[in-house]
C-alpha cells in the first residue's frame, strides 16, 4: 500500500478498548493510527469501577504503576442494595487473587493509557473526528478524519471501531445497507438514559462500591480520587421526561426511592457538571460490519454496568482483536488490503474468539438485569443470595469468563517497540 498517510491499522476511539488494542498492535510491529474526538484528559460517563482483573491488563500494557499511584480508592467489596434495603456483598478478592478493585476516574485512566500508546509508537490524533469511511469494492480501506485543519483521508489494511456505544463507523455501514435495500435507516429508540457526576458529601461506605436497584433501573456509587464519589445511574427515558430531564430531580425522585441510596445521597451535591447519554440496548452488536472493519469495546457489545466488568471487557476485547490482527498482519501486508479471503478468515477467527470469551457472560448478565428490574423477584433473590457466600461467588464468577491474558508486559516500562526493533 503506497498511499501517503497509510497505516496497517486505524483505530477510532481512545478509550480503554482502543488504546489497549493500539498498544499491543504497536508491540507487534504494526503501524497504528489512533484518532480521538476529544482532547485528553476529559470526563467520561462511566461507573469508574476498575475490577481487580484489570490490573493484570495494566501490567501487560505497561501502566500498572501509573494507575495504582494516581490516588484512586481501594474498593474491597461491592454491596448490592434492593429497594427496601436488603444487602448482598461480593468481595473484590473473589476476582483478583486477593486484590482490591480500584475507583479511578476515566479522566485519569484514559489519559494514562493514551500517553502509553504514544510512548509505544502509536500515532495519536486528538480532537479529530472519524467522519467517514474509505470504501472500495465493498471493503473498508481507511477513514476520512476531520479536525481544525480540515478533512483528510487515511488509508489502512484494517480499521477498528472503538467509538463506544455511538458505533460511529459501524453506523455508516448500517446506513449504507439500509439505503441499498431502499429502506429508510432505522431510527433507534433509546429507552434508557444514564447520568453521571462526581459528588461531595455522599455517605458511601469506606472501601465499598454500592449498587442500588429501583424500579426500571439501577445506579452505582463509589469513591474515586480527590476525596469525591462517583455516582452513575441508569433510568428509563420515560422517567427522565417525567422529571423534565433534570438529573438532580431524577436522582431524588427515582434513585433515592432505594432505601440505602436515600441515606447515602441525602446530603450529597454534584461537584462536576452532570453528564448524560441515552442508549438503545444492552448486549452484543455486529463484530465485523464490513470487510476490513472490526468493532471492539462497547461498539461490539454493551454489558450491564452493575456486573462491574465493563472496563474488563473493553481491555479484553482490545487484546483479542490485537492478537488476531497480529497473527494475520504479514499476510495482510502481502495482500495489500484487497478483499481477499485473508480478511474473511481473520474476521471468522475474531468472531469465534470473541464469542468464546464474552457470549456466556453477556447472556447471564442480561438475565440478571431482567430479574433485578422486577422488584418482588429482586427482593426475594437478594434474601436468597445473602444466605450463601458460595452461591454469591458462583453467581459473580458467571459474569466473568476468563480470557487468556499475557503474563508479561508487552515491552519493558519506558521502552518503546521501536527500541526493540518491532516497529517497521
Amino acid at each position: 500500500m503506497n498511499y501517503p498517510d497509510s497505516h496497517d491499522v486505524i483505530i477510532a476511539g481512545g478509550g480503554p478498548a482502543g488504546t489497549s488494542a493500539a498498544i499491543q498492535l504497536a508491540a507487534f510491529g504494526a503501524r497504528v493510527l489512533l484518532v480521538e474526538e476529544k482532547k485528553f484528559p476529559r470526563a467520561k460517563l462511566c461507573g469508574e469501577f476498575i475490577s481487580p482483573e484489570c490490573l493484570t491488563h495494566f501490567k501487560r500494557l505497561g501502566v500498572l504503576d501509573q494507575m495504582t499511584s494516581a490516588g484512586g480508592a481501594a474498593l474491597a467489596e461491592t454491596v448490592f442494595y434492593s429497594r427496601r434495603g436488603h444487602r448482598v456483598s461480593v468481595p473484590s478478592e473473589w476476582f483478583g487473587s486477593g486484590a482490591s478493585a480500584l475507583g479511578l476516574s476515566r479522566s485519569e485512566m484514559d489519559d494514562k493509557l493514551l500517553k502509553r500508546a504514544k510512548e509505544a509508537g502509536v500515532v495519536v490524533m486528538e480532537q479529530t473526528h472519524a467522519s467517514g469511511l474509505i470504501q472500495e469494492r465493498g471493503s473498508v480501506l481507511g477513514i476520512s478524519a476531520k479536525n481544525a485543519d480540515g478533512v483528510k483521508e487515511y488509508r489502512s489494511l484494517l480499521t477498528i471501531d472503538a467509538t463506544g456505544r455511538a458505533r460511529a463507523l459501524a453506523r455508516h455501514i448500517a446506513t449504507q445497507v439500509a439505503r441499498a435495500g431502499k429502506q429508510q435507516p432505522k431510527t433507534a429508540k433509546h429507552p434508557f438514559v444514564a447520568f453521571k457526576a462526581h459528588l461531595e458529601n455522599a455517605r458511601v461506605a469506606r472501601g465499598a462500591c454500592e449498587i442500588y436497584f429501583y424500579r426500571g433501573g439501577y445506579g452505582g456509587l463509589s469513591s474515586v480520587e480527590g476525596g469525591v464519589s462517583n455516582l452513575c445511574f441508569i433510568v428509563s427515558a420515560d422517567e427522565v421526561r417525567l422529571h423534565e430531564s433534570d438529573p438532580e430531580v431524577v436522582m431524588r425522585e427515582v434513585v433515592m426511592r432505594n432505601a440505602r441510596a436515600s441515606y447515602t445521597l441525602a446530603q450529597a451535591h454534584a461537584s462536576t457538571p452532570w453528564l448524560s447519554v441515552s442508549f438503545e440496548r444492552f448486549g452484543p452488536r455486529t463484530l465485523t460490519p464490513a470487510d476490513g472493519l472490526l468493532t471492539i469495546g462497547d461498539a461490539a457489545s454493551f454489558i450491564d454496568p452493575f456486573t462491574g466488568s465493563g472496563m474488563l471487557m473493553a481491555l479484553e476485547s482490545g487484546q483479542i482483536a490485537a492478537e488476531i490482527i497480529g497473527r494475520y498482519l504479514p499476510r495482510l501486508r502481502h495482500a495489500q488490503g484487497s478483499d481477499l479471503p485473508e480478511f474473511e478468515t481473520l474476521a471468522r477467527d475474531y468472531r469465534t474468539a470473541y464469542s468464546r470469551g464474552f457470549n456466556s457472560r453477556l447472556r447471564f448478565s442480561g438475565l440478571l438485569r431482567r430479574a433485578a428490574f422486577v422488584p418482588l423477584f429482586a427482593e426475594t433473590a437478594m434474601r436468597l443470595f445473602g444466605t450463601s457466600a458460595r452461591l454469591r461467588r458462583r453467581l459473580a464468577r458467571a459474569t466473568r469468563q476468563q480470557t487468556r491474558v499475557l503474563s508479561e508486559p508487552l515491552t519493558a516500562p519506558g521502552e518503546s517497540p521501536r527500541s526493540k526493533g518491532l516497529h517497521r
